[in-house]
């Protein structure tokens, strides 16, 4: 029941109380009737309907207005970037593109507008602090990221996949738990693709070729499956041999890398010797060669010599034989030393001239 003032002097709990007392509340505004104002809201509806609400035309009127209100629920709005799956009976109709539409309102029809547009994201082999519902960090799942190469080694993976809905239709209807699906077969096609390759490749030269191929392959699963999905980008964020074992794998790398230091080296030295002794034995091989030619020419010129002498013997035997007699006889006394004896000196003088003795008193002069 509302307060009412009674009397003067103020008795509710609201009223501004006797003006000359000092008890209770002065200046207080008055509380509005609530059951007044609900009995004029009743007379103005009665006003309204003409013969009463309990008449027929009355409720006829009421019903109009339900119905009317219920169509009006089936109007409805696609956003940019949204597609309209519209659904009779929880069965698929049709879509729609962004713009007004009218529809079957519920419960006959329902009407589910995903966003095609946005790029959702799916980890894998970790999860980050969003995906946990925290500010910062990020935790690792082994049972994810550990799979096995081509070579029997274990690799570890964190895998990041970006992906788009392509048809609101089959995401929402042909598979149940689109999310989950995604992330189990990207799991899948990445130990596949792990699978046909090397560590050492993994890590370094082919991981755009593991990306591009991922990709295909997970594009491929989800097409088959018509889950509705576009996959925008594969990227992996860590590569690396298990952390109980990456130190080890650490060594072992700068023991390749020092190998291919060495190897390299090796072959610069290779590359920096082999030009000069090819270049040492082209020259020798020249050098030989021109012998060759000289002592050729020369045995044919002694050859010809010998034949010409040979000639001018057969011409004349005697004149050749001394004159080839004087020639020699000169080389061979000229350099001797001589000593000369006269025969016709007569006796008592030694006939001997020492011309050694005065070759060597005269410093080596001809006498």
């Amino acid at each position: 029941m509302a307060w009412k003032p009674q009397g003067g002097d103020g008795g509710g709990p609201w009223s501004s109380g006797p003006s000359g007392g000092g008890g209770g509340m002065g200046g207080g505004p008055t509380p509005p009737d609530i059951e007044e104002m609900i009995r004029r809201s009743q007379d103005k509806f009665k006003r309204m309907m003409p013969g009463g609400v309990g008449t027929g035309r009355g409720v006829a009127l009421i019903v109009v207005a339900v119905a009317g209100l219920w169509l009006a629920s089936g109007l409805y709005r696609v956003n940019p970037g949204e597609q309209g799956v519209e659904l009779l009976f929880g069965e698929f109709v049709k879509s729609t593109g962004p713009g007004l539409h009218v529809w079957f309102p519920p419960p006959i029809g329902e009407v589910s507008k995903p966003n095609v547009e946005r790029t959702n994201t799916t980890s894998i082999g970790f999860r980050s602090a969003s995906e946990r519902g925290r500010r910062s960090g990020m935790r690792d799942v082994p049972q994810e990221s550990l799979m096995l190469t081509g070579d029997q080694n274990i690799i570890d993976v964190d895998l990041v996949v970006q992906w788009r809905i392509k048809n609101a239709a089959e995401f929402l209807f042909n598979i149940r738990g689109p999310e989950a699906t995604i992330k189990i077969a990207a799991e899948s096609a990445i130990r596949e693709v792990m699978g046909q390759r090397a560590l050492e490749k993994a890590l370094t030269t082919e991981r755009q070729s593991v990306e591009a191929q991922t990709k295909d392959l997970l594009q491929t699963i989800l097409d088959d499956y018509r889950a509705g999905v576009f996959i925008a980008e594969i990227k992996q964020q860590k590569v690396d041999p298990p952390v109980e074992v990456i130190d080890a794998f650490n060594d072992v790398q700068r023991a390749k890398q020092d190998r291919e230091r060495q190897q390299n080296e090796a072959l610069a030295y290779a590359n920096d010797i082999l030009p000069k002794a090819k270049g040492e034995a082209e020259r020798m091989i020249q050098e030989a060669t021109a012998y060759r030619e000289r002592v050729i020419k020369e045995a044919e010129g002694d050859a010809k010599r010998f034949l010409s002498v040979y000639e001018a013997y057969a011409l004349n035997k005697d004149v050749t034989a001394k004159r080839l007699y004087l020639e020699r006889m000169e080389d061979i006394l000229g350099n001797a030393e001589k000593v000369i004896v006269d025969q016709d000196s007569g006796s008592g003088v030694i006939p001997y001239l020492p011309l050694p003795e005065l070759r060597k008193q005269g410093g080596g002069a001809k006498p």
